[in-house]
């Protein structure tokens, strides 16, 4: 049987403006082509360095513990749930979009006591509503997502620390949507533990989640040590918690592997590291307060732009996120339609949504790299064209005079 090789990988160009992934940035493509190096390479563990570094002027934090977890941004989320949460242990859980039912499911499947502050789609939490929680449920460990793509609303996490630490409460916070486009005040909020992921804002491809977590967090987490067999010695639990029930997602062992010690878990996705190292270059080269100006300003623009052709957008202006955009299809359109004409058309591509929002809302990304006039404008004419296509009334040109308007 004659094998089949298939044919060279030659993707068709697409403008991803949807809510993730994003067109990646190209210096951080060409970053990604230089060659390996050993994982013990003084050369590579100086990059390590310098990315953790980097991290920490990204996150806003001056934790020792701030580093990469290999894998896409689900694996920072179940590293830092993993670490965190102890079988029977009680959990706090934010839950007003998909990636709160994530947290929730994670943590059953690591036999916690889940508890949850439930909210409608699109729906935010109030320091209040918080604090009646933590104190009703007395939770180990408080979890919520910064912002949630699958809603669009960003929730506000000023103060949320502090009333954790309060009632002597650990925090984690997904920050995978929000990371290198809008502020993401690690210290500042008194967080815990903060993940991230390059594939939005810090204009990255998938595949390393950037994670930060406070001394308070480590003690914590390296309590939940074991001492790995015929590396560290014999395998042990150093003390009286329950040992991390995964071995790739270890915190604790991560932890020895970036530290000084340099402790052997994982052969380092050396690649992605470099992809990872050279999207924050680009972050702090642009600066952070003119990069999240950026980011506001690309939003408001495709939200004039949206509303100036008779749109309707998803959700409350005070919280939404910075860059993604929800925006109701109205009745009669078909938004699959739509979403294949701009696709095969136009070559741009924007989100569907999940849950009760399915069949609802597009959602549309101005994040990273693509957080700039022209994608914007080109995104509105094309939605616009597409729209007029399958019969909606909307006078030509509208949408993109009100985002040029909108930037000046």
């Amino acid at each position: 049987m004659t094998p089949s090789l298939f044919r060279q990988i030659d993707p068709p160009r697409r403008l991803l403006m949807g809510p993730g992934p994003i067109n990646v940035h190209p210096r951080v493509l060409r970053a990604m082509s230089a060659d390996m190096l050993g994982q013990f390479d003084p050369e590579m563990t100086g990059y390590m360095n310098e990315t953790m570094s980097l991290y920490r002027q990204v996150f806003m934090t001056e934790n020792r513990w701030t580093f990469l977890v290999d894998g896409t941004a689900r694996a920072g989320i179940e590293a830092a749930m993993v670490s965190l949460v102890e079988p029977g242990s009680r959990v706090l859980i934010v839950r007003a979009g998909r990636f709160g039912l994530l947290l929730s499911e994670i943590a059953e499947r690591l036999g916690a006591d889940i508890r949850t502050l439930d909210l409608l789609w699109g729906e935010v939490a109030t320091p209040d509503q918080i604090e009646e929680a933590l104190k009703e449920h007395r939770p180990q460990v408080f979890a919520c997502i910064h912002g949630d793509t699958s809603t669009t609303m960003a929730q506000p996490l000023e103060g949320i620390g502090a009333l954790c630490r309060k009632y002597d409460v650990l925090s984690y916070v997904d920050a995978t949507a929000t990371l290198g486009g809008v502020p993401v005040c690690v210290d500042q909020w008194e967080i815990d533990v903060v993940s991230g992921g390059l594939q939005k804002c810090m204009g990255g491809p998938p595949g390393s989640a950037p994670i930060t977590i406070s001394n308070r967090a480590a003690e914590f987490i390296m309590s939940r040590r074991h001492v790995e067999a015929g590396i560290r010695g014999a395998d042990q639990t150093d003390g009286q918690r329950s040992r991390i029930p995964s071995n790739y997602f270890d915190l604790a062992m991560i932890m020895d592997y970036w530290s000084e010690k340099r402790l052997n878990h994982h052969t380092e996705a050396t690649t992605m590291l470099y992809g990872a190292r050279e999207a924050a270059r680009v972050v702090l080269e642009e600066g952070l307060e003119a990069r999240f100006a950026r980011h506001r300003n690309a939003s408001g623009a495709l939200i004039a732009g949206l509303r100036g052709m008779g749109l309707s957008i998803f959700g409350d202006d005070a919280h939404r996120m910075a860059n993604v955009t929800g925006v109701w299809i109205p009745d009669g359109v078909n938004g699959e339609a739509i979403r294949s004409v701009m696709r095969d058309d136009f070559g741009i591509e924007i989100g569907t949504a999940f849950g009760p929002l399915a069949g609802r809302i597009w959602r549309i990304g101005t994040m990273g790299y693509n957080a700039c006039k022209p994608n914007v404008l080109t995104t509105l004419g094309a939605l616009e064209a597409a729209l007029v296509s399958e019969g909606f009334a909307c006078s030509r040109g509208v949408a993109v005079d009100a985002a040029r308007e909108a930037w000046r």
